[in-house]
């Protein structure tokens, strides 16, 4: 499978090089990236992501720090709609987590800190810390309400990647 115009960041890792498709992406430091991944030009997975085996990651996708992309996973490619306007790029917010076989369609943003359950189909904006499920995904609660326990923080600096 090809690796074409890619810049890998430093600490950026390919689990399988042979096993990837990567056109004209950017990889940030410290991400990983696993087999059967097929990244489209255009967009960036940001610096401590995690992107699992067989997901898909269209044209103009931007991932935040520490995201983390379930196996399975399709996030649509942002081009054009049926009047050939641009569609703005589709957006995972810092620290999010998308379960394994979520689809997240073009031109959507998903804030910072949301978890997106496995399967879910998001076809709206879903603001920071939704926790969202079910198809198409809907809002069920808040992903820092964890019944006493620490927020979802996974890269342990979102007020970091938020405020800048």
């Amino acid at each position: 499978m090809p690796i074409t115009n890619v810049s890998l960041d430093e600490g950026a890792s390919l689990t399988h090089p042979d096993l990837v498709d990567l056109a004209g992406c950017r990889i940030g430091a410290g991400a990983r990236v696993g087999p059967f991944v097929q990244i489209r030009p255009g967009s960036s997975v940001g610096p401590r992501c995690k992107v699992s085996s067989h997901s898909v990651l269209g044209a103009r996708v931007e991932l935040g720090e520490g995201v983390f992309v379930g196996h399975g996973v399709v996030i649509g490619e942002a081009g054009e709609d049926a009047a050939g306007d641009a569609v703005r790029p589709t957006r995972i917010g810092a620290g999010a987590s998308l379960g394994s076989r979520a689809t997240v369609l073009p031109g959507v943003a998903v804030g910072r800190g949301a978890m997106v359950g496995a399967g879910a189909v998001v076809a709206a904006d879903l603001p920071d810390f939704a926790l969202a499920v079910g198809v198409p995904a809907r809002v069920i609660g808040d992903a820092r309400d964890r019944r006493g326990l620490s927020p979802h923080d996974p890269a342990g600096r979102l007020d970091e990647a938020a405020a800048g």
